[in-house]
């Protein structure tokens, strides 16, 4: 069996894990760049995690200019199986206001700047995204949720954009109606990159705001998500530690395949492999190269 390592990755207003003790910066080298900021493994309750800022420590790093790729590298070379992101994001639906964190079980990727995978000329590899959450996660996201007695809703569609703009009325009209359920700038292609490497992947959406759909809201703006951020970061501080104390010592098998997504995924055959790029694959794809 694998032992567990619980990760989690922090957005916006997310700098630092509450409550993590013992706290080590890790210095990893990627083949893929620097990543956001130094990884730091701790324990909270006696469980390991690794945590890592997604914008950096003082949000330096805007989402598309985010070294997706080296953050998922070096989070696999420090062990983690399991990997939660938790996301400011607004909300498309009257019944997910602000305060309410939603766990996502699909995404919509409407980024177009960024890399959206480690594989590539040389060495070709498609990873099934069907169900991109691993169900059992979500399950224990949800029941550290629900003991900790944080608003919550499992299930949902989180759209991605480019950003670093904010939908325009149009466009958060369209999301709407199209029945997605929270916007963001960040979880794709994390969330791709994850199941790349391996690593069951969860989002905790954390709501902000309304996007600027609604009528009876003002468009949304910094100001105004930083007020609701404050009190969603303690509430996430909570569902962290109770994740962390509760979480499993050995991997558990993910229904979505997460933890051998590679299993048959890579195409070209040994011959034909740039040895370059598997090099650099080393850590993300070494147990099937």
């Amino acid at each position: 069996m694998t032992r567990a390592l619980l990760g989690i990755i922090g957005g916006s207003g997310f700098y630092d894990l509450p409550g993590l003790e013992k706290v080590e910066e890790l210095s990893i080298e990627s083949p893929w760049g620097d990543p956001s900021d130094r990884p730091r493994r701790g324990e909270i309750g006696g469980k390991p995690a690794v945590f890592l800022a997604r914008h950096g420590r003082g949000h330096r790093v805007p989402p598309s200019d985010i070294n997706y790729r080296a953050n998922i590298d070096c989070l696999k070379r420090a062990g983690v199986t399991d990997l939660v992101s938790l996301s400011a994001c607004g909300s498309f639906r009257e019944e997910l206001p602000p305060g309410t964190f939603v766990l996502v079980d699909q995404f919509i990727d409407r980024t177009f700047r960024r890399a959206t995978s480690f594989f590539g000329p040389g060495c070709v590899a498609h990873v099934s995204m069907a169900y991109p959450v691993g169900p059992k996660l979500l399950d224990r996201i949800a029941a550290a949720a629900a003991a900790e007695g944080v608003a919550h809703k499992k299930g949902g569609t989180y759209v991605c954009i480019e950003g670093p703009q904010f939908s325009t009325k149009a466009e958060s009209l369209a999301f709407e109606a199209e029945g997605w359920s929270v916007i963001g700038m960040t979880n794709m292609p994390e969330a791709k990159l994850a199941r790349e490497a391996e690593i069951t992947y969860a989002t905790v959406a954390m709501v902000t705001d309304y996007d600027s759909w609604h009528e009876e809201h003002g468009p949304v703006d910094v100001p105004s998500i930083l007020k609701v951020m404050q009190e969603n970061s303690a509430h996430a501080a909570r569902l962290v530690a109770r994740l962390a104390r509760d979480f499993p010592t050995e991997r558990e098998t993910c229904p979505a395949g997460s933890d051998h997504a590679l299993d048959s995924a890579i195409i070209t055959p040994p011959e034909f492999r740039d040895p370059v790029l598997v090099r650099k694959l080393g850590a993300v794809a070494g147990r099937v190269l």
